[in-house]
């Protein structure tokens, strides 16, 4: 089927279901009729349908639930010339993506209802997958004065957030926190201290010293944290930290689930599956904020989902142009896109040995669906048939030109990846199909 297709009643049989709430994968099939799950389990096979439903054979391959990207930044509106949704969507399409949250950091800012509003209708007309806006946490994302929580959230905002840029003040957070958690939406938040990290571009350490570039130390991210979560034992506010990236972090994080605060995390695929040597010769697509850490801090990050403590697996999608990245590694800005890559990386993780496959795909369905209220990232009877069909065993060259997000800054290019997502389907219909 090509995409654009609206699905008959459609049995997909002989596949393995990855239930990334219960972490299982069993053998058996999935029904989709009216762009629901209408069954799924063992016992569906040809002969368990009724007449006129169409048999797919998936021959072994696997299903998994589309996946929820709580990160991602779209030019959409005013920086087009970056992402599209409908370029942003046909990336995510082909990564397994069914759900993105789109970042507040556009031009206007999304600090606005009627902005909300037009973010919503847009990305309804043009793009291909479900796109939620999270709004500013500040006006402007300035760190400054609050934004309305109450009407951005009656407008249809998932979250506030000042994306990439963190709020400084603690007095602001604490009202934010406090605001947030008597209406009921989530703070998400980019922990570091601007002032400690200074003019750093990667990690702190031996490396950044050979390549005579300042570095950022662990602790302008952990003191950030540090002061939220006291923020969060004070005001009990829902809290999700965007972007971890060391141990020191995970110690926090830790601490603050065992006292049973409202506290979750993130992390990006480029933390959990590169470090600072990728970064090698200056190569700029490998700029990002946090920046890339030791290999020892990468092991631990891994861990900490597999275990459970990272709550959340980002693509942390940034497209950048070529003009602002075509500079020395200093000036250059930091992002790289993800969408499309963000499963099939997470994929050498599990080929590693590293983490079983339902819990890589809990940390980038479920898991997000879960932080943001979301009927979202699951297998269920009666859920939205948001699906990807992917062959493990498939491998793939990354070809940065070939990437459907109109910016190229991966920092797979020429990465050999192995997994590839066959199709995608939103709502019962076909939005991506790879043969």
């Amino acid at each position: 089927m090509m995409p654009g297709s609206e699905l008959p009643p459609t049995l997909f049989a002989n596949a393995q279901l990855v239930d990334p709430v219960a972490g299982t994968i069993t053998q058996g099939g999935v029904l989709v009729e009216n762009g629901l799950i209408a069954d799924l389990g063992p016992h569906l096979s040809a002969s368990a349908v009724r007449g006129g439903t169409k048999i797919e054979d998936c021959r072994g391959l696997v299903i998994i639930p589309g996946l929820v990207d709580l990160r991602a930044f779209i030019g959409e509106p005013g920086e087009e010339h970056r992402e599209t949704f409908r370029s942003a969507s046909e990336a995510a399409a082909a990564g397994g993506v069914t759900t993105i949250v789109m970042q507040p950091n556009t031009s206007p800012v999304i600090d606005d209802p009627a902005v909300v509003d037009f973010v919503l209708r847009r990305a309804r007309d043009t793009g291909l997958v479900n796109i939620h806006p999270a709004a500013a946490l500040t006006k402007g994302t300035a760190g400054k004065e609050m934004t309305e929580f109450g009407l951005l959230k009656a407008a249809g905002a998932v979250a506030v957030t000042d994306g990439d840029k963190p709020v400084r003040n603690a007095q602001v957070m604490r009202r934010a926190l406090s605001y947030a958690g008597m209406i009921g939406i989530p703070v998400i938040h980019h922990v570091e201290d601007l002032d400690l990290a200074g003019e750093g571009v990667m990690n702190e350490g031996e490396f950044a010293t050979r390549l005579g570039l300042p570095g950022v130390p662990h602790a302008a991210e952990t003191i950030m944290l540090e002061r939220d979560i006291r923020l969060v034992k004070l005001t009990g506010g829902r809290y999700h930290a965007g972007l971890i990236s060391c141990r020191e972090s995970l110690d926090v994080l830790r601490r603050a689930k065992e006292e049973g605060l409202p506290v979750t995390a993130g992390v990006s695929i480029n933390h959990l599956t590169l470090n600072e040597t990728d970064i090698g010769g200056y190569r700029t697509f490998l700029k990002l904020s946090p920046p890339l850490r030791s290999e020892e801090e990468r092991l631990a990050l891994v861990e900490a989902v597999a275990s459970g403590l990272i709550d959340v697996i980002v693509s942390d999608h940034n497209p950048q142009d070529v003009e602002q990245k075509r500079l020395p590694f200093a000036e250059a800005a930091p992002g790289a896109i993800g969408l499309e890559t963000m499963l099939s990386a997470g994929l050498r993780l599990v080929n590693a040995g590293l983490i079983s496959l339902p819990r890589l795909i809990r940390a980038m369905s479920s898991g997000p669906a879960s932080v943001l209220g979301l009927k979202a990232g699951t297998l269920a009877k009666g859920a939205p048939a948001d699906l990807a069909i992917l062959d493990l065993d498939e491998p793939w060259f990354v070809d940065a030109p070939q990437l459907r997000s109109l910016s190229k800054n991966t920092p797979f290019d020429e990465a050999k990846l192995t997994g590839r997502v066959k199709m995608t389907m939103v709502a019962g219909k076909i939005v991506h199909s790879y043969r």
